[in-house]
């Protein structure tokens, strides 16, 4: 079958070190965002944005709210764009062999020139390099071509999950990007409170998983899935989702740290003659799935058609 829509290729094997470089630019301008941001409920204040130029924070408030900057990564110039609300500007071209410790050190002295204070905890969360961000010169692998393609296919399935997003009546999250894990994300909530989580739980996770919810996501692999995919989870995940059924046919579900996650691995949409349609699919069942054996109201949080009210 022909992907009439001509989503790019993507490959994580082969790509790991510069998907883990875009993954520390991101982090980096995250943790900005994070520092001078707000908290909002579960997390929904710290992350990134695809738009028409790249990945961006939004505006973020400063000054008391007088005044505001914008961080974005131009993926059509391939530079960090720092933008303040006041006029003022400055850019920082992103180069292959640049290393993040030349990166960060750029960055930190351009922010200071635009009387942005800069104070984030400098080393990266939840990755495998624990090296300050300062310190970091074996990665140095940004590519032009990986990130232009990789940005493409995440514009694309913001929009997909976007549309999504829409059928819904209950609390959900905006389409977003969390930079702790690099992933694409929407997730919806059922209004009813969690299990609370052990004492021993990271801070993120109790305030992630506070409520009851069914998540969908797409990240663009790492050593556990070598390969770019969609994934589906509910929490908590209610005993036999794994044998209810996915669409399309290529979605299965997988076990992800003793619970189900359903998958559909995006060299499988590739292969659809319908992408939009398949993507869909799979996010509906995967929430038929979670919200009918978890007693959501399912009728009640779906969004008629206009023609319908």
């Amino acid at each position: 079958m022909q992907n009439n829509i001509k989503l790019p290729k993507l490959s994580y094997k082969g790509f790991e070190k510069s998907k883990l470089t875009l993954h520390l630019f991101f982090q980096i301008i995250g943790k900005t965002r994070l520092s001078y941001s707000h908290r909002k409920n579960h997390w929904w204040y710290v992350t990134l944005y695809a738009d028409s130029r790249g990945f961006t924070t939004g505006p973020v408030f400063t000054e008391d709210g007088l005044n505001t900057f914008t961080i974005s990564l131009n993926i059509h110039t391939h530079q960090i764009e720092i933008f303040k609300s006041t006029g003022e500007n400055m850019f920082i071209e992103l180069t292959e062999g640049m290393t993040i410790a030349d990166f960060y050190n750029q960055y930190k002295a351009f922010l200071n020139q635009l009387d942005i204070q800069f104070d984030i905890h400098d080393k990266p969360y939840d990755m495998p390099v624990t090296k300050k961000f300062s310190e970091i010169t074996e990665y140095k692998h940004y590519n032009k071509e990986y990130s232009k393609d990789l940005w493409k296919a995440f514009l694309w399935i913001d929009g997909v999950f976007k549309e999504f997003s829409g059928r819904f009546y209950g609390k959900t999250c905006p389409v977003h990007l969390y930079w702790h894990s690099m992933d694409l994300a929407v997730t919806r909530f059922s209004g009813k409170e969690a299990p609370k989580m052990p004492e021993s739980a990271r801070l993120s996770d109790k305030d992630a998983y506070s409520h009851e919810c069914i998540s969908f996501g797409f990240w663009a692999g790492d050593d556990n899935m070598q390969e770019p995919a969609f994934y589906s989870y509910t929490y908590p995940s209610p005993e036999g989702i794994e044998k209810q059924n996915l669409l399309p046919e290529k979605a299965e579900w997988i076990d992800s740290n003793g619970s189900p996650m359903a998958i559909l691995r995006y060299s499988d949409l590739l292969k659809s003659s319908n992408p939009r349609v398949d993507l869909l699919d799979f996010l509906e069942s995967a929430y038929q799935a979670g919200a009918s054996l978890a007693d959501w109201p399912v009728k009640k949080l779906t969004v008629p058609p206009l023609s319908a009210l």
